[in-house]
């Protein structure tokens, strides 16, 4: 992005007052510490233990891994800025932090409409799904999510390359985000503000539609099975998965869905602290809570574990 005078941005944050301050901390410290654990639990555990080391699982390693890196993207710098008083963010820092954002967070979507997949051949085709869903098919995959991703960004971030910074340095948000950069900027940002929408819903409607149709099948092929015990435990594999993709555009839809200029700013601060540090917190419980692979994965290393320390 071109600067004149511009080096350092001011970050306005979620509120001026001191007691809420020290709460807001305290709060994302604690969602911040549980997300980077739980996620790190579930990768570890997909690693060393040999009954999940399927796709699904492989999968949810790769989530796992991104929703670390998402949250730490920004929550880490708006600690520090609490913690110290200092509301600054340099240039460089910001657009790092905006294009990292960015592409953790349109990765994500990718990948779960890539798992909606992997639960519809698990459940339509399940006498073949080794075979379709194999470790080179898996990996071609989140190749496929990352190479997306950077394809939805890099026309609109190229854009934003472009533009100047003359008056203006303070951005109404505890992070660097698209629309608040495009807000302060002199340049001339109508159609920059146009691609980040058209690609904002590009990505929202390709996904949808991948886990729509994918579900569509899985719901079908449900019915169908003769007892309720078997149609009980397929749903109860999707559960998971389905949650975490509520939680996941229903928070895009309120972003992009905005009652009026005026509440819009709080509204979207609201709901970018859902998705960078609650969210990332639950999906582990989500995942661990509601399945029983993960569950006895976990019992097993804490097994393990107490054994090593009794020797």
């Amino acid at each position: 992005m071109r600067n004149h005078t511009v080096t350092t941005f001011i970050l306005l944050g979620l509120t001026d007052n001191p007691h809420l301050k020290t709460v807001v901390f305290i709060f994302l410290f604690l969602t911040y510490v549980l997300s980077v654990t739980g996620n790190l639990i579930i990768i570890s555990l997909t690693f060393i233990d040999p009954h999940l080391k399927t796709a699904m699982y492989f999968f949810l390693q790769n989530f796992s891994f991104l929703e670390i890196s998402f949250t730490s993207a920004c929550i880490p710098k708006y600690l520090y800025n609490i913690a110290t008083g200092n509301k600054t963010i340099t240039y460089v820092n910001c657009i790092i932090q905006l294009f990292l954002t960015d592409l953790f967070g349109t990765t994500e979507f990718f990948l779960l409409a890539s798992m909606s997949y992997d639960r519809y051949v698990a459940i339509c085709k399940p006498l073949h799904y080794v075979t379709i869903m194999n470790n080179r098919v898996c990996r071609r995959f989140i190749l496929w999510c990352w190479t997306a991703a950077l394809l939805i960004l890099i026309p609109p971030f190229s854009l934003g390359l472009n533009l100047e910074f003359c008056e203006s340095n303070v951005i109404d948000h505890f992070l660097c985000d698209a629309f608040p950069l495009l807000k302060i900027s002199c340049s001339e940002t109508w159609l920059i503000e146009q691609m980040v929408i058209i690609c904002a819903v590009l990505t929202f409607i390709m996904t949808l539609v991948c886990i729509v149709l994918s579900y569509m099948y899985i719901i079908k092929t449900i019915l169908q099975f003769p007892s309720a015990q078997q149609r009980k435990k397929a749903f109860s594999t999707c559960s998971s998965h389905m949650i975490v993709i509520s939680i996941s555009y229903g928070s895009c839809i309120f972003i992009y869905v905005k009652p009026s200029s005026k509440e819009s700013v709080a509204i979207n601060k609201g709901v970018v602290v859902l998705m960078t540090s609650i969210a990332p917190m639950l999906n582990p419980f989500i995942y661990t809570l509601r399945n029983k692979q993960v569950i006895q994965a976990v019992n097993d290393s804490v097994k393990r574990i107490t054994l090593f320390f009794k020797k």
